[in-house]
């Protein structure tokens, strides 16, 4: 009823006669689906806290940026905001209501060529966006060495929790020393895409949500959430789609900063619970980030054994060769060398600390019972925790 409340405040006219849930970070936000006396569905968030406003404050300039021109070559729906207002030092927000709703990954990955390809197409078409959309909302846009250094610093901070396994500092430092991977050209990023923020309808992705995050950088972020999927198939079918909507040079590398993204927001989010003091949130960082600890080791160790048995085939071979021509020529079976996989094996990052909370009991009848549908993602039911961006 509250959220009914604000939202008639906000939106001039509205005469709410139903409300029901509407799928969100619920560490961050309340959300709701209010219908009002013409029918007309309307969105309301409003933030928990002053961090959560700001971010919400954001996605309002972003909104506000897309001008009509700007959405109209989009392949998708964006949302628009109809009104908000302030409650001390929080605002919350009215959106209009957009067709669809949130699938499970699991859905998604089932869903057949056509929805594959209209996720690749929406990935192509956001990394598309001219950059001066960024700008005009002074929103933060790194090079790709900035963008480097910044992941560096938050492995620092990580690092001084003292609850990272080494393997996973290591790992992690290695691969953001390699200049290599870095070397890619910035472009603007959703920066909070998972399935979460995608709406469907009729087997169709039929509008992107979520615009709090919005910055120039490192694309292969907006890819994170496919690559800890753990479902391949998916992943390279949409990578594909991508690729062919985008039309530029592949980035050799894409994929591997992706899976190091979806590999640190496990350390991102034991930071976030640790700074919010939620002593069971960090417990549960703490057991993925131990967890996918062991998966790579597990990894390395059947990678290096099948490098000596490939190694000692190959020396079995060559002395068979030098071998008298009287004496029979050994038999051997020489064991192929597994390559490193091109995307690491990684533990999806959980949901934030709430994000399972019940909907308030006082609500008056639901709207819908499709909007009603809970986003349950396929990373271990749990959703990626994003951080903030600085400038």
């Amino acid at each position: 009823m509250e959220l009914a409340a604000l939202a008639t405040a906000a939106v001039p006219g509205l005469e709410p006669v139903a409300v029901g849930p509407s799928p969100d970070d619920a560490t961050d936000f309340d959300s709701a689906l209010v219908e009002g006396e013409d029918r007309r569905r309307w969105r309301v968030r409003s933030p928990r806290g002053s961090e959560a406003s700001a971010r919400l404050e954001t996605e309002m300039l972003v909104l506000r940026a897309f001008g009509p021109a700007v959405r109209a070559e989009l392949p998708f729906q964006m949302p628009a905001v109809a009104g908000t207002v302030r409650m001390g030092d929080l605002t919350t927000c009215v959106y209009t209501h957009l067709a669809g709703t949130v699938r499970e990954l699991g859905a998604l990955a089932a869903g057949g060529p056509r929805l594959v390809k209209d996720i690749g197409t929406a990935l192509a078409a956001i990394h598309a966006l001219p950059t001066d959309l960024v700008d005009r909302a002074d929103l933060p846009a790194y090079t790709a060495n900035e963008f480097r250094q910044r992941r560096l610093n938050e492995l620092d901070q990580a690092a001084t929790t003292g609850k990272i396994p080494p393997v996973l500092l290591r790992r992690w430092e290695n691969a953001l020393e390699d200049v290599s991977m870095w070397r890619f050209n910035p472009t603007v990023v959703h920066g909070d895409l998972h399935e979460d923020n995608l709406l469907i309808d009729d087997g169709r992705l039929t509008a992107v949500t979520g615009w709090t995050d919005l910055r120039v950088g490192d694309p292969a972020d907006d890819l994170a959430w496919l690559v800890a999927s753990n479902e391949p198939d998916f992943v390279d079918a949409v990578v594909a789609a991508y690729h062919e909507a985008r039309k530029e040079p592949v980035d050799p590398h894409l994929l591997r900063r992706a899976a190091l993204a979806a590999e640190f927001a496990l350390a991102q989010y034991l930071v976030k619970a640790l700074t919010l003091r939620d002593a069971e949130a960090a417990a549960d960082g703490e057991d993925m980030l131990r967890q996918l600890a062991a998966d790579i080791e597990e990894q390395e160790a059947e990678d290096r054994g099948s490098a000596e048995a490939a190694a000692e085939a190959s020396a079995s071979g060559a002395a068979s060769r030098e071998a008298p021509a009287s004496e029979p020529e050994a038999v051997t079976s020489a064991v192929p060398v597994i390559a490193p996989p091109s995307v690491a094996p990684s533990v999806a990052p959980p949901s934030d600390p709430k994000a399972d909370a019940e909907p308030p009991t006082d609500a008056i009848p639901i709207v819908d019972a499709e909007t009603t549908e809970t986003a349950k993602t396929a990373k271990n039911g749990e959703r990626e925790v994003r951080s903030e961006p600085t400038r």
